[in-house]
């Protein structure tokens, strides 16, 4: 098996792993959205004189409309649709009103998902010298071999792989190095559970460290559910099938990098 995710299962199952994982997605699943108060004043209009068009015109404005319903993302992509199809609109207001307006605040203000909140905060640990070094500009990046982080959004370390180490895959990248004059490439992920959604995570990651032909060492920086020792597909996956692949907990990374 690979030296780090044995090391990585080692940590998940010794050390306090998910008190210092916290360290690295430090999750806020209390806090609530913030609702506009202009829009939300033209809500209680709507909702107060039964005005359905103009209650979802002013419901899609706001990040979370408060009830779920296969047909609002059509609505919310083609607002032309809402006077189009009264029935429809009827048959969600009908919904709505029998939420009442103290509800439908409540929903419209929920927290955002865990697993929505996770994404950036991998990022915004690198940004705290987590691994000793600063992530740095693209500019800056390209100035010399020194070790370095690339800082950017997904898409752009993906542009800069594909454009300098021959990256070919479809998906955006967590991670982009350069330590000891190699460079790296990596996506992270916390995985929270098994099945559904969380798998199609897992995959991903593994997507990408399967990439051929690709300049770099290519990593998947994942933790959660996968280091747990049992018959779960994941663990299974990642200490037989991807045994030698490198696949490593966001805690042993700074290691794995500095003794590239």
């Amino acid at each position: 098996m690979n030296k780090w995710t044995e090391l990585s299962i080692e940590y998940a199952n010794q050390r306090s792993y998910l008190d210092d994982l916290f360290t690295v997605y430090p999750t806020i699943p209390d806090g609530i959205r913030e609702i506009n108060n202009v829009v939300w004043e033209d809500v209680e209009k709507a909702f107060k004189q039964k005005d359905n068009i103009l209650l979802i015109n002013e419901l899609l404005k706001l990040n979370l409309f408060p009830i779920k319903d296969s047909y609002v993302a059509y609505l919310k992509r083609d607002k032309s649709a809402i006077e189009r199809n009264p029935r429809t609109i009827n048959r969600i207001c009908g919904r709505l009103y029998e939420l009442e307006l103290a509800k439908i605040y409540e929903r419209c203000s929920e927290p955002k998902e865990t697993n929505r909140q996770i994404g950036p905060m991998f990022r915004e640990w690198l940004r705290k010298k987590s691994l000793g070094i600063i992530p740095i500009q693209i500019d800056e990046f390209l100035k010399n071999k020194n070790d370095a982080i690339l800082d950017g959004s997904d898409n752009q370390l993906m542009d800069f792989a594909r454009e300098n180490l021959g990256y070919e895959h479809n998906k955006g990248l967590d991670f982009v190095g350069r330590f000891n004059k190699k460079y790296v490439i990596g996506e992270a992920k916390f995985l929270t559970d098994f099945g559904g959604h969380q798998n199609a995570q897992f995959n991903d990651a593994i997507s990408t460290i399967e990439t051929k032909n690709v300049k770099a060492v290519k990593i998947a920086i994942l933790d959660g559910v996968l280091y747990i020792k049992g018959n779960n597909k994941m663990y299974k996956s990642i200490t037989e099938i991807y045994k030698n692949h490198n696949i490593m907990s966001a805690l042993v990374l700074r290691e794995f990098l500095y003794q590239l």
